[in-house]
């Protein structure tokens, strides 16, 4: 359960960095609650993920999902650049990503 925890991290952190553009400095209400409300909810669920998975792994972890799927969603929602070095690159944190689930021991 420890790594769908910290997937479920790494998504509520793409929601609440995604959400940052919308609260315009949190001067809109709803879109900053929705934000600080993915933030909250992110480091819960990344802390129940720490109790099990070693914190530099599940720190690493959380973080490449936040990069990379901020990264993409920004190109489909934001309009960002889709240069191929920008997309070898968002690869590569993925790669890194898959690679410390890979050779990390389960979790208890």
């Amino acid at each position: 359960m420890a790594w769908t925890y910290l997937l479920i991290a790494g998504l509520l952190e793409i929601g609440w960095a995604i959400g940052l553009k919308y609260t315009h400095g949190f001067s809109r209400l709803w879109p900053s609650v929705g934000t600080i409300a993915c933030m909250i909810a992110s480091f819960g669920f990344l802390a129940v993920a720490l109790k099990t998975i070693p914190v530099g792994t599940g720190y690493a972890v959380w973080t490449g999902i936040g990069a990379a799927g901020t990264a993409l969603l920004g190109i489909i929602l934001l309009g960002e650049s889709k240069d191929l070095a920008r997309l070898a690159c968002i690869g590569l944190i993925i790669a890194g990503v898959i690679g410390l689930k890979w050779v990390s021991p389960p979790a208890h």
